[in-house]
């Protein structure tokens, strides 16, 4: 593919799996012989790890969906710098890139990372848009059920920096004190409802005593830090964590609650250090953990998800069984898959 000038937008003010996704993108497409441009928002965490790594990083304000002065700011930028794709990320973006780029013929790719239909497809879906990439087949699902014609929509599930062999585990029981023979299961990402968090309660409190006494619970995410207790069992909020490929080598079995999620990539990050995950089958996680690799649970069963919890925490041996499997499946979602799949729509929306 030749090389190709890539403008990106993402008004994302936190650090969260869709801009951990832009980022990824961008620096696989530079690795490839692209020349990407970044617009976010002023002191964002995306913002400020592109800068770090390098990445050409244009800061606008992006206060609204049809912010009128970041569209006119948007649209100077384009015009200066010429970009033969422009890729708008997450909703805000998708509706400034509209307005930024009113009476220019610029392919515009949109990115959609959510299971839930869009609420109206007039005139954010309408043919101004040249390909949507959706990261699941849920995810495309859901766009197709709201009446978008299948053949504006491409699957690019989303990747992760696979690690390296040698990840050192976090040894997170000398850290905090706990038994050297409990066993740790961890809940990694946004400390969020969507994220299932408030069933945690639920879902520990139904563990059978002899589990409830051997297991402990590590929270990596968030703000909140400290020791505290869910469900009677000892628990432990890590808040943010910088190094979390080896935060997360320190846990036995990833907890993942969450009723809604377009794909999971905390769920792959686990998995592809070996982690088996235990989690609700909602939206695109039944598309990465195939059966040997983890459990999937009926939404809402929170019984069920205790059983299949207490089943890894009891038998070691199938953790580490289904631990070498996950790792194995993980390896289906690198970012360096989803960086040349995402380059194959680009070359056909300008080929079309």
């Amino acid at each position: 593919m030749k090389h190709r000038r890539v403008l990106h937008l993402d008004s994302g003010q936190s650090w969260r799996g869709g801009q951990r996704q832009v980022l990824l993108l961008a620096l696989g497409l530079r690795d490839r012989g692209h020349e990407p441009l970044l617009i976010g928002a002023p002191d964002s965490p995306l913002v400020k790890r592109a800068q770090a790594a390098g990445l050409a990083v244009a800061a606008i304000p992006m206060i609204a969906d049809w912010d009128l002065r970041a569209a006119r700011r948007i649209r100077a930028r384009m015009k200066a710098w010429r970009p033969d794709i422009v890729h708008a990320h997450d909703a805000r973006s998708h509706a400034l890139a509209l307005l930024a780029l009113l009476g220019s013929k610029t392919p515009l790719v949109v990115t959609r990372r959510v299971i839930f239909p869009p609420k109206s497809i007039g005139l954010k879906y309408g043919e101004r848009v040249t390909k949507f990439v959706a990261i699941s087949n849920a995810v495309r699902d859901a766009m197709v059920s709201r009446g978008i014609a299948p053949d504006r929509i491409e699957v690019v599930h989303s990747g992760v920096r696979l690690p390296s062999p040698d990840v050192t585990p976090r040894d997170w029981r000398e850290e905090l004190g706990w038994p050297a023979d409990s066993v740790i299961c961890g809940v990694i990402g946004a400390m969020t409802a969507e994220k299932g968090i408030d069933s945690l309660e639920q879902i520990v409190t139904a563990l059978p005593p002899d589990v409830r006494a051997k297991v402990r619970i590590l929270l990596l995410g968030g703000s909140r830090r400290g020791a505290t207790s869910i469900g009677g069992v000892p628990a432990h909020y890590a808040g943010f964590v910088e190094a979390i490929q080896s935060a997360t080598a320190g846990i036995d079995i990833l907890l993942h609650p969450a009723r809604s999620e377009g794909l999971g990539t905390s769920v792959i990050d686990a998995m592809a250090l070996g982690i088996p995950p235990v989690a609700f089958s909602v939206g695109g996680l039944s598309e990465v953990v195939e059966p040997g690799t983890g459990f999937l649970v009926p939404p809402g069963d929170m019984k069920g998800f205790a059983e299949k919890a207490a089943t890894l925490i009891r038998e070691r041996h199938l953790r580490e069984t289904f631990g070498a499997a996950a790792r194995e499946r993980a390896k289906m979602f690198g970012s360096e898959r989803m960086t040349e799949e995402t380059e194959a729509v680009y070359e056909s929306v300008l080929k079309g």
